[in-house]
């Protein structure tokens, strides 16, 4: 059964996975470049992809550094208080997926029954979530949908075609 159920985790969060990549690989560099709100949002999606991963959440660190802001310091088209310390480039951005998404496959391919018990336990001052595996993994897998919604809604906005629907990851 568990088998089953890491299969079935995979195939839909890889495949939420490949639709970000896809919108990002569809987004024009000057897009990215030029519109803030589009590129907060993909640095927002990609950290906390790679952040959602990591068992314990303590022992995060991103490949692409941030500061975390106060409120009052906050750009006015950051999704959140994590700012980048720079514009990453698109490439950059795909290569930080890459190492999330292998990081997820890796992660979903170790779980046992009793590893989908453990627990993503955090920090008050980072939101305090205690989430089974399972859980997070399923949180994550429907933040990255979200975002990448969005960033496809954008990507339609500024007369580009997005990137077509992926049922299931290979």
């Amino acid at each position: 059964m568990i088998q089953i159920i890491k299969a079935s985790i995979w195939k839909q969060f890889g495949a939420s996975i490949d639709m970000l990549k896809n919108s990002i690989e569809q987004c024009p560099e000057e897009l990215l470049a030029k519109n803030k709100r589009i590129f907060y949002i993909t640095y927002h999606t990609l950290i906390f992809l790679d952040y959602y991963l990591t068992i314990p959440p303590k022992d995060f660190s991103s490949q692409l550094p941030f500061t975390i802001k106060e409120l009052n310091e906050i750009p006015r088209d950051a999704v959140d208080d994590v700012v980048p310390h720079r514009f990453y480039s698109k490439s950059e951005l795909l290569n930080y997926l890459q190492a999330s998404r292998d990081k997820c496959f890796n992660l979903i391919e170790s779980l046992t029954e009793a590893k989908l018990n453990d627990r993503f336990i955090e920090e008050p001052e980072q939101g305090g979530r205690n989430y089974s595996i399972t859980e997070i993994l399923l949180y994550n897998m429907r933040h990255v949908q979200h975002h990448t919604a969005q960033l496809n809604l954008f990507l339609k906005q500024a007369g580009i075609e997005p990137p077509k629907w992926i049922s299931r990851a290979k």
